[in-house]
Parts: structure tokens; sequence; C-alpha cells
């Protein structure tokens, strides 16, 4: 039985649309933004958790562990872990902070960053996006940077935290000049918002929450009174197309955090002021398709503003609107590999636009931002509903775009675009430290908190892959350890530490593809609990010191046509695994003798086919380097 998410009581009532559509006069909101520059010092706010239990309105089922608990073992996560905290870990921290010096008139040392990050250079005639928003990742670098450390304690990195959160706020003035004539003044703050809060809430950094304080009061003065579509902003008057592109309706995620961290009533209002309810989240929540022609992953990352209005306002429409849309993302806009936007926007459902798009781009998906869009709402959807295939639609973009992606460069050269056109081949970005750079390190940090969850009778594991995870229930201290080879290996175990026997539940994410007869089995035992694909498995027993559960999970082959208009473009699916052609062009095969394919055991979880043309060599995308593949093959007959 599902246990129903509980309301919390809050100070101030009201039905839902009232509380949630209450608009602040204009005058009145810049005025009061202003006024929490005051906000004393971090040492007298309460600790996190104490806050945020008396002002959320929901307690979700499910709850994330700390990014300390779980621990990634050898394997491609941990391994883009370590490579994202030791690129901005020895990032310098001059460079990082140079845009913001300049712009104050204070000394600026070091080398320009480069690419999107500089002050100067853009321009959309010459299609030049040196200079496009000037330190628009410095809060997400921060941002990530502050989640490594939660997870390494590595002092180090608190230091470097520490001394960019200073060196920005020395930076800040009264009126923020910084965004004075700035194209995307809500972009670069909710960047800058992100990696304060998760400076103060992993780092504890003395400075942050009040530094964010100051520059939410001087921000106002450059946003507008509510969220804007893109087509709001292109119908009101504009220097130029880039000024349309700023993202106002993705602010309300992390001012709800603000104000659970703090307290402070006026990011509430702020907000609810951001909420994209006219144009978004109303026609979403009542089932209207919305999404097509919209910009992709920031709509997607909208979603998250839309969750955290449901936790904590209580709001049954927007948890209608957010799960209404990631369904349509699922059924109108992704690929067989979870990915979804090609030229980063959404297209018009039944008309075979995903198809189409194979012989018209190489930028299918917008790779580092568009997962760690996709994991965020999907810990969210899942925290709420315990529904598995939240866990499985995760588990698709993590082994078929984001552990594909090529590692940060130290001169900031960047992963952007998975391609999945009729002949892909992987590239850098054209320009230095674009969005993905930014998003790259925070979800990298985020595998730990994304592979198991909380439950208030046991833990849940989400993602198989090398990792532990260890919690302490009732003065019992308990650890899982998961040894596997998965996806390649379609069998896992995990062994059970306990301090003593203690009664638990753990729940096992058993996918939805997994049709033949998933086997669960606790000390070689079958468990005579039921196991249906596309749930969790639950097993409650008194567990042991040395405990060890056993997966098995078929993994039968499957097509996937890219779209209902074009049947003949089909993907080889084995599990979660898209097993793409490896060949100059875009192969053709009989559909019989491409399921017949077969496995040819090596660490690069190769597979072999037969083409009409001869055999060819099947591979998943993380396996790939610079060969030229087909994400789609055709079929004959």
């Amino acid at each position: 039985m599902k246990h129903k998410p509980t309301l919390r009581p809050k100070e101030s009532t009201g039905n839902e649309g009232t509380q949630v559509d209450q608009r602040i006069n204009r005058r009145d909101f810049v005025k009061a933004a202003a006024s929490i520059a005051s906000v004393q010092a971090l040492s007298t706010i309460p600790l996190l958790s104490e806050v945020q239990k008396s002002l959320m309105a929901i307690s979700t089922p499910l709850t994330l562990f700390n990014y300390a608990d779980v621990e990634l073992h050898d394997g491609p996560m941990r391994r883009q872990f370590d490579e994202n905290h030791a690129r901005f870990l020895n990032l310098d921290d001059d460079r990082m902070l140079k845009v913001f010096r300049q712009v104050a008139g204070m000394p600026a040392p070091g080398e320009d960053m480069g690419g999107w990050y500089d002050l100067n250079g853009f321009s959309l005639e010459r299609n030049d996006f040196h200079g496009f928003i000037a330190g628009h990742s410095f809060g997400q670098y921060v941002s990530g940077l502050a989640r490594a450390y939660a997870v390494t304690g590595d002092e180090t990195t608190r230091l470097k935290i520490n001394r960019l959160v200073k060196g920005y706020g020395e930076t800040l003035d009264a009126k923020a000049k910084f965004f004075v004539d700035y194209r995307l003044p809500a972009y670069t703050y909710d960047k800058l918002s992100c990696g304060l809060i998760d400076a103060y809430e992993y780092a504890r950094n003395p400075m942050a929450l009040d530094i964010h304080a100051r520059l939410t009061g001087a921000i106002a003065a450059y946003l507008p009174e509510k969220a804007l579509s893109r087509a709001e902003q292109r119908s009101r008057a504009h220097k130029d197309t880039a000024y349309t592109w700023d993202e106002t309706y993705t602010l309300p995620e992390n001012l709800f955090l603000a104000y659970q961290r703090s307290g402070k009533p006026l990011y509430l209002e702020m907000a609810k002021e951001y909420l994209e309810d006219d144009t978004y989240f109303n026609p979403l929540s009542e089932g209207n398709n919305v999404l097509p022609f919209e910009h992709a992953y920031s709509h997607v990352n909208a979603f998250s503003s839309a969750m955290q209005a449901y936790i904590t306002l209580g709001s049954e429409k927007h948890l209608r609107a957010a799960k209404n849309g990631f369904d349509m993302l699922q059924k109108t806009q992704s690929f067989a590999t979870g990915g979804w936007g090609p030229n980063e926007a959404f297209g018009e459902p039944g008309v075979g636009q995903l198809g189409d798009s194979l012989s018209q781009t190489h930028s299918s998906f917008e790779t580092p931002c568009g997962a760690y869009g996709h994991f965020k709402i999907t810990r969210y959807l899942l925290r709420v509903t315990k529904d598995a295939h939240y866990g499985d639609s995760m588990e698709r973009v993590l082994y078929n775009t984001i552990l594909g992606a090529w590692p940060i460069q130290a001169d900031g050269t960047s992963f952007y675009y998975s391609d999945y056109a009729n002949t892909g081949k992987k590239a850098w970005y054209k320009d230095k430290w674009p969005c993905c750079s930014g998003t790259f390190p925070q979800l990298a940090a985020d595998y730990h908190i994304s592979t198991y969850l909380r439950s208030h009778d046991g833990a849940y594991v989400n993602l198989y892959a090398p990792s532990s995870v260890h919690w302490t229930d009732g003065g019992t201290k308990l650890q899982l350890t998961q040894s596997t080879n998965y996806p390649f290996d379609n069998k896992i175990e995990i062994r059970v530490s306990s301090s003593q026997p203690h009664e638990q539940t753990i729940y096992l994410r058993i996918p939805a593809w997994s049709k033949s007869d998933p086997a669960v089995m606790v000390n070689d035992a079958r468990v005579k609990s039921r196991v249906e694909p596309g749930s969790f498995a639950s097993i409650r027993r008194t567990w042991k010191d040395g405990d060890r559960i056993q997966i098995e999970l078929p993994m039968p082959l499957r097509l996937e046509a890219v779209d209902a208009n074009h049947p003949n473009l089909v993907a080889l699916v084995q599990g979660p695994l898209v097993l793409m052609a490896i060949a100059e062009s875009q192969p053709t095969f009989d559909p019989q003798a491409l399921l017949r394919a077969k496995p040819l055991k090596n660490e690069r979880g190769d597979w072999v086919a037969s083409s009409v043309s001869g055999e060819v060599t099947m591979r998943p995308f993380m396996s790939i380097d610079k060969e030229s593949y087909s994400t789609y093959v055709r079929t004959s007959g």
C-alpha cells in the first residue's frame, strides 16, 4: 500500500488556488526584495532539517540520503564524478571571478575564461557566442563543488568554496550593476542562487545566504513582473533576439529552496510570482500538451519548479502539471535513448518530427543539461509517487546519454549534443564553457542521491551500479553494497551489513522491460514476495550481517521505432541499453536478423548483427569514441 503524502500545517492557510495564485504589488515586490539584504548572519539560522520541516507542506514518502551516505565504487559514474570534481577544484579562482571583478572596477588578475563566460565578443550576426552570458555558470561551478564536498568532506574543496563565495560577495554592489544591460538576468541569477544555497547547505559557508539575500534584493530591478514565456518576451521591446531567451520560469525551484533554508517570506512570494501558470502549468495540469515549439531543456527544468510548488505549498495543480508534462515528454518527444529535444526544441506530436530530425540535425539532445534536468524531475516524481517507471526513465538517460559524454577539458571545451542523425558522430561543442559545463559537475555529484532513496521502513535501490549506502535505524547501523557489471551483465548482488539483526524493508526496482520472469533471491533462496516488472519488489525481513540479495534481470532484445510515422527506423535495445550500429553509413537490416544479434562479450559491451550488406558491430553509446554510428537503423520488408 502506498503511503499518502502528509500535509503539514502552515502558519497561514487558505485554499490552494488563492495561496498559489496570489500576486503581490510590483512596487511592494521590489521594495521587499531590497529589504532582505539586511538578513542576519547564518549562525542565527536553525539547522536545515529543522527549517525545512516547518516550511514544507508535503512530507514526501521517499527522501534523499545525504551525499556522504552513498559511495560510488569503481565504474563510469564514479569516474565522471572524480573527473568533474578535479576539473573545477583545479580551475583558477581568479579566472572564475574575473568578469565579476572587471564590472565592479576591481583588480581582475588571471586569464580570461573564454567562450560564453567572458564579457565581450557576442554577435548574432556573426554567430559568435564568445561573451554570450558573462559569468553565467559560476554559480553552477560553486554548486558542483559544494555537492562534491558533501560527498567527500575534502577540506581543500571547502576552502575553495569559501574563497569563491567571498570573492563573489566582494564584487556585489547594492544595485548589482553586473546585470545592467545583461541579456539573461534570470538565467544567471538562478544559477548564482543555486550555488550560494548549496554553499550554505553542503559546505556550511557562513556568508552564502547573506550574499544571496543581497543579490536577490538587487536582482528584482532587472526581472519582469512575472514569468514570461519566450513568446511573451518576443512580443516586448528588445535589443536583439538573444534578449528574448531568458528563463524566468525556472526561478521558483531555487527560490522555494531559499525560503526553506532561510525562512524568509520574500523568497516564497518571489517563487509564487515566477511560476509560469498562465501559459504552461495551468494547461499542463488540465492535460493540454503545450510542449511543442518550446525550448526543451529549460521547460523540462521548469517541471522541478512545479514539484517544489507542490512540496512547499501543497499545490496539487502543480503536481498534476509536472506529472502530465513528463508523461507527454516521454510519449511524444523522447528517443529510445531517453533523450529529447532535437535542436533544443520540442516538436509537434504525431507528424514524425523525431524521425525527420535524423536527417536534419546532428544536435539531437542537449546532453549534460538535459540529463541534469531529467534526473531532477524523475527524482522528484519518484520521491512523491514511488513509481518505478521514473527510475526506468532515469536509467535510460544515464546509460544512453550522459555516461557517453566526454569529460570537460581544462580550457572549457565541452561535450554538448548527443548526435542521433542517420550517421552520427561525437563532437566537441564549438564554444568554450557553455551551459553544459555547469550542469555536468552538478549531475555527476547527484549520482549519489539518485542511486538510493530512503523510506520510513527501509531503503529503495533505484539504480544498479557498483556502490554502497549506509544509514542508521533505531540505533542499528545498516549498509547495502552492490557488486555488479550492470548493464553489461544482468546480475546484481547486494550484500547487507548490519550491526545487529534488524527488521527493514529493501525495495528493488524491477525495470518494466524485464518481462520474462525476473528473479530475486536472498541467500540463494528465491523470495516468495511478488516480483513484477515495472515496480519495486519489496523484501521485508530481519536482516543479519552478511545476508545477500541476488537479482537476475532478463534483458531481451527488442526493436523500438523512432516514431509511428517512421516504423522502418528502429533502435536495437537490450535491457536499458540502446545498441548503436558502428558504420560509416546507416545500415539496413531484416528485423528478425537484427533481433538475432549475438553478444561479443568484450569490455565495450559489443554485439554483432547481420545487415543486408554484412556483419555490423552494435555498441552502447558510452563505449563509443570517435567512430561513426547510427542510433537508428533501417529495416527492410
